[in-house]
């Protein structure tokens, strides 16, 4: 197997007898726009909700939604995925008038749902870790409750909210069944949100098991974790550095 061919080749044909090739461009292509739609929903949802529910919910309501993003996060990834094959997918053919809704949009949708709330937890956990001293001297400064929050808290929390969206990232990479179900899983570069991709988890998922152990193809699809592997293992010790940095900072 050429490494050339392997990361800059599209094609993707494990089972060819004549001429099988390995290319993982197209599944890269389709990964990284799957989870780049997904952080461009998750990002400001999860921040926005962790700003909510850290400085301006109280009591009851404070409580309400921190079960709610906790029960969100224990939904089981192919709920999810079903949810993108059975309502998202005629919404996105109904309103965008398309022939498919399965797709970098529909996938985006659903791994950006998956994922806030995680990140809604860690960015909360970040914002109530500030010392209420900061706060205090904010306000009697005369600033409002906004200005605290946009001069005051999030600047100083800013390590634990970046760790909060590389491990939003880092859970696009590595999620597979709802990824699986709603994106088509047709081999494309992505040219827009209503592209069919297909993504590396879900090649690996799918093929596997139908895979000859030992084979070229087997090897392959090993390779591809190993891949995977890498690259969220490098997502995830970037946001410890950032976290250990800054903090130090």
């Amino acid at each position: 197997m050429d490494a050339k061919e392997f990361f800059t080749s599209i094609n993707w044909r494990p089972t060819s007898e004549r001429n099988p090739t390995y290319g993982i461009l197209a599944l890269m292509a389709g990964t990284a726009s799957v989870t780049g739609l997904a952080m461009l929903v998750a990002v400001p949802f999860s921040l926005g909700a962790a700003i909510y529910i850290a400085e301006f919910a109280t009591g009851k309501m404070r409580e309400s939604l921190k079960v709610l993003v906790e029960l969100l996060a224990a939904i089981p990834s192919v709920v999810w995925g079903f949810v993108g094959m059975t309502i998202m997918n005629p919404l996105i053919i109904e309103f965008f008038d398309v022939p498919v809704g399965l797709s970098v949009l529909n996938a985006g949708v659903i791994l950006g749902l998956m994922a806030a709330p995680i990140m809604t937890t860690i960015a909360e956990d970040a914002l109530k870790a500030v010392p209420d001293s900061y706060r205090e001297a904010a306000e009697a400064m005369g600033a409002t409750r906004w200005q605290v929050v946009f001069k005051v808290v999030l600047p100083a929390a800013k390590s634990g909210l970046m760790a909060a969206v590389l491990l939003g990232v880092g859970r696009g990479f590595g999620e597979t069944m709802a990824v699986l179900m709603a994106s088509g899983h047709a081999i494309n570069l992505p040219t827009s949100p209503f592209d069919s991709v297909r993504a590396l988890t879900a090649t690996i998922a799918a093929e596997l098991g139908d895979t000859a152990r030992g084979s070229d193809h087997y090897g392959v699809l090993f390779t591809l974790g190993i891949f995977l592997f890498v690259v969220t293992f490098v997502i995830n010790l970037t946001a410890d550095i950032v976290v250990k940095g800054v903090g130090r900072k």
